[in-house]
């Protein structure tokens, strides 16, 4: 069996970072009182306000002996999260949006609940309006209505999945977007979304500076593969992997219901195979993970179809787990697809593994039972746990502190723990990807028994 060699594989890396990089960016001075302060004693004050200078070092492992210890001052950070003394917006003056967009995720409604019970009860703020499908909820032809969003209006969304603003993917004109925003009086934007959709947001920030605006653009990271840059983990991504482990236990029963029995599980993962990872490290009955990072072989005495057969050799049963956008390289296509949003179209690696696997037993003259599952829309439409609706709270209001201080072009992100304010263009700059010399496959390898690479 071959060992995992570094000079064989894509190792994935961070962008490097300089001090300048993490910087804010903030429509001006803050001279109003924050109206928290109302509601807290000075001592509760002195502990719960957080300024602009107090940060958090993007790396909290240093090498004593290497150059970066030797002033961790020069070291980049990130700007801690959190309520500010003096706020930038007047509550009483303040009219708001809420727009989500792109695929959906368990947690969306109850970002969009915790954002409005914040913006109203915490700061008083009486104007929110949640723009329906998507950017296409700016752009006058699509014709959607605008919501108001109150607590009426929200109370019990969180027990629902999806988005109760609808969603739609695809890019519509920032200078189109911006014009809305102006036109209805509104002094900040949420957008809740994934790569594509900050993106989006980062264009109609740039719009806005262009015309000297003062209109506050934060985004709330939503992605279900978990492959935003700098954010420890995104919102849902607890919830989407209990819900796979039910699909990963089906799938080990099936393959236990008679001899040379093969469960085969499709998960998601376009680019980023952490939900694989974890939703096998969850169920440990998993034998085989194929994750977009690691490309494999099919054919070949150390080829994936070899390792499955000495699999069921020993066994009689096994697991497979694969994400979706693994193994890509393997299916022919006449042509390129892209979706709205000008992502590649994948080709289906399950519905493709599946014949592969059961044409190479077929050769062979082995008789197995395959059974296919794919729970994709099960899992990303289902209500978030309880644990994910504990960090989609935290993230709103942390969303809402920044925004009514004034800063704009940022995400809210969770980093080594903390909550921390990112720059959009920084989070926006790559893609998160499990690392193949990391802790996390190395457990998966460790889990699975299979071979670091099927190479």
């Amino acid at each position: 069996m071959p060992s995992l060699k570094t000079e064989e594989i894509t190792l994935v890396k961070e962008p490097v970072l300089k001090p300048g990089d993490t910087l804010i960016s903030n429509l001006g001075p803050c001279r109003i009182d924050s109206p928290l302060a109302r509601h807290m004693g000075r001592e509760v004050q002195k502990i719960l306000f957080i300024n602009d200078s107090q940060t958090l070092l993007h790396k909290v492992v240093i090498d004593r002996a290497g150059p970066e210890s030797l002033d961790l001052r020069e070291q980049p950070s990130f700007e801690l999260a959190g309520p500010r003394e003096k706020i930038f917006f007047d509550p009483s003056k303040t009219n708001v949006g809420i727009v989500t967009c792109g695929g959906l995720c368990p947690g969306i409604n109850e970002v969009i609940r915790s954002l409005v019970r914040q913006l109203y009860f915490t700061y008083g703020i009486r104007h929110i309006a949640g723009f329906k499908y998507g950017y296409q909820g700016f752009i006058a032809r699509y014709g959607h209505d605008v919501v108001e969003l109150t607590p009426d209006f929200v109370d019990g969304i969180q027990d629902n999945g999806g988005t109760v603003l609808g969603s739609s993917r695809g890019r519509q004109d920032a200078v189109e977007i911006a014009d809305c925003l102006e036109n209805m009086r509104i002094n900040i934007l949420f957008v809740i979304g994934g790569d594509g959709t900050l993106r989006g947001a980062q264009a109609i920030t740039d719009e806005i500076a262009r015309r000297k605006a003062r209109i506050a653009v934060v985004g709330i990271p939503k992605t279900i593969d978990n492959d935003i840059l700098f954010v420890d983990e995104s919102f849902g991504f607890q919830t989407a992997c209990s819900v796979a482990v039910s699909a990963l236990v089906a799938a080990h029963a099936e393959s236990k219901g008679g001899p040379n029995g093969i469960g085969l599980v499709k998960l998601m993962g376009r680019h980023s195979g952490f939900i694989a990872c974890q939703a096998a490290l969850a169920m440990s009955d998993v034998n085989f993970v194929l994750i977009p990072e690691l490309p494999f072989s099919l054919e070949g005495e150390y080829g994936f179809l070899k390792s499955l057969h000495d699999r069921l050799l020993r066994r009689r049963h096994a697991v497979i787990v694969v994400a979706e956008g693994a193994g890509q390289e393997h299916i022919e296509s006449d042509a390129e697809k892209k979706d709205a949003s000008g992502n590649v179209v994948l080709k289906d690696i399950g519905v493709f593994l599946r014949d592969r696997i059961a044409g190479y037993f077929k050769s062979i003259g082995m008789d197995i039972t395959l059974k296919y599952i794919d729970p994709s829309y099960t899992i990303r439409s289902v209500p978030a746990s309880s644990q994910d609706n504990v960090y989609c709270i935290h993230l709103a209001h942390h969303a809402v502190h920044a925004a009514m201080a004034g800063k704009t072009g940022m995400i809210v992100s969770r980093w080594h723990n903390h909550f921390v304010h990112v720059p959009m263009v920084l989070a926006t700059s790559g893609r998160k990807q499990v690392n193949p010399v990391s802790d996390l496959w190395l457990s998966v390898i460790e889990s699975t028994g299979q071979p670091g690479r099927f190479h």
